[in-house]
């Protein structure tokens, strides 16, 4: 638990007051997920808003058949607009959140959303501040889809991936990668090969070395 509340002060002390800082570790619960782990999924009810503290997660759109598009990532200092929006509306989620990697969170009553946006100005900041970048990072994933060849959007996520892991050798599966990009397994496979042949990834048996950060 201490250590829970040293990483707390770490990541958000130099954005919060003390007092802030103070009544989160009074309030907050911590989670604990595995890698690969459901956070948050599709139509459930949200109760509490989360503060990552360690490690990353991603945020995953569903369609009408099961189908799932990555749409970002969350490393540790953020929280999910998305979530912020149906803890403040009280409506079901609309996004899937998996653990990227080991994560560890601080679990805010959804009750207190509303009433530290008007009591301190520094949550009322960083509310901002995450609806302004999970925007930013919406568009980006808009104008992925829309604007790139589907080999740039594959070295895209690989470099994403790569960063927000803060690892440049990914432990991922071909249909794990087309999954998150909603294309098939070959064109995943056949373009991995493409991307190695231009020296940008190097291919091993069970993982993925992005050359080019």
């Amino acid at each position: 638990m201490l250590e829970i509340e040293n990483k707390l002060t770490t990541n958000f002390g130099y954005l919060f007051e003390d007092n802030l800082i103070s009544e989160i570790k009074e309030l907050g619960v911590t989670k604990c997920f595995d890698e690969d782990a459901t956070i948050i999924d599709v139509g459930e009810y949200i109760k509490s808003m989360p503060l990552l503290v360690s490690g990353a997660i991603k945020i995953l759109r569903e369609d009408e058949n099961g189908e799932e598009l990555v749409l970002y990532y969350l490393e540790k200092g953020d929280t999910c607009a998305m979530t912020l929006s149906c803890c403040m509306g009280q409506t079901k989620s609309k996004i899937r959140a998996v653990a990227e990697t080991n994560v560890e969170l601080i679990m805010l009553p959804k009750e207190k959303m509303a009433d530290w946006l008007g009591k301190y100005k520094s949550w009322q900041a960083y509310i901002l501040q995450t609806y302004h970048l999970r925007m930013d990072e919406l568009l980006e994933a808009l104008d992925t889809i829309a604007f790139l060849k589907m080999d740039e959007r594959l070295f895209k996520y690989l470099k994403d991936k790569a960063m927000v892991t803060h690892n440049d050798l990914l432990h991922v599966t071909h249909k794990q990668i087309s999954e998150d990009l909603h294309t098939s397994r070959v064109v995943v496979s056949r373009l991995l090969k493409k991307l190695e042949n231009e020296n940008k990834i190097q291919l091993f048996r069970n993982s993925i070395k992005v050359l080019e950060l």
